[in-house]
């Protein structure tokens, strides 16, 4: 398997696939790398070199104790991106991905990157706040978290049917891609996925997102019932410069999978731009 060793000692896994301008990919909470097959596929067949790691405690990474916080998680993606020498790059991150990719531009610029896609992003903060009105009360992250400690396993196959919209009218879901995000979810160490919880509800990326300087393309579904999208998306492309924001109208917060024709075309036609 491919792997580099973080400063710390952590084995981060990750998939290479294709050649050509590299884009690299930031998964969600509590998935991996895996969860970008289709992209991938897609992208590394018409030109592209598409990398895409398992965030340290999840998949195939290592599973430390200690670093499980947006920090650690961005300094992670810097050694990825600087040990592969990567340049020129494109960072795809769907929801915790969003933020990872948000705050490796906080923390380590763009001189490496070119392009950022954020896709029904945590960022720039979940957690309701008197300066966050429209994000969720703490009491939302603490059910997650009792949820995921008590019973993770049923936790994630109930989690399938809202990050899905499988209980809309018409929706037409398959058992297939349920299993695959509860395997997926599965593969993380417990203490790695509760300690995400807190990272990707609590941290606040607003100064993240006022440093990015290049350009940058939101997409968020209309129908996310798991990031909403008052409090992500439409705050998030206020605070980026000449930030493109496109919602897919009645998509769900699962929208990789359930759209991926329409948001497979719209990665390419932003990145060939």
């Amino acid at each position: 398997m491919s792997m580099i060793i973080t400063k710390d000692g952590t084995e981060i896994y990750y998939k290479d696939w294709g050649s050509g301008q590299p884009v690299v990919f930031s998964h969600g909470w509590p998935l991996n790398a895996d969860a970008w097959e289709s992209q991938m596929v897609y992208l590394a067949s018409r030109g592209y070199r598409c990398i895409a790691p398992d965030r340290r405690g999840h998949g195939r990474s290592s599973q430390p104790w200690n670093g499980n916080d947006m920090d650690t998680y961005a300094d992670d993606l810097s050694e990825l991106i600087e040990k592969l020498n990567l340049n020129g790059a494109a960072l795809v991150g769907h929801s915790t991905g969003g933020g990872e990719v948000a705050r490796y531009i906080g923390r380590h610029g763009s001189k490496r990157v070119i392009k950022a896609v954020l896709v029904g992003a945590v960022t720039p903060l979940m957690l309701k706040t008197d300066a966050n009105p429209g994000g969720l009360p703490i009491e939302t992250f603490d059910s997650i978290r009792a949820g995921v400690a008590a019973d993770r396993s049923q936790f994630f196959k109930d989690l399938t049917t809202p990050f899905f919209g499988a209980n809309r009218p018409g929706a037409k879901v398959s058992q297939g891609i349920c299993d695959a995000f509860w395997f997926q979810g599965m593969q993380g160490g417990l203490k790695n996925e509760l300690d995400c919880i807190k990272a990707f509800s609590e941290t606040d990326f607003t100064g993240d997102l006022k440093k990015f300087n290049i350009p940058t393309l939101i997409i968020h579904g209309g129908d996310d019932q798991i990031v909403p999208i008052g409090a992500s998306a439409h705050a998030s492309s206020k605070l980026i410069r000449s930030a493109k924001l496109k919602v897919y109208q009645g998509a769900p917060h699962g929208l990789p999978w359930t759209h991926r024709d329409e948001f497979n075309a719209d990665l390419l036609a932003f990145l060939n731009m």
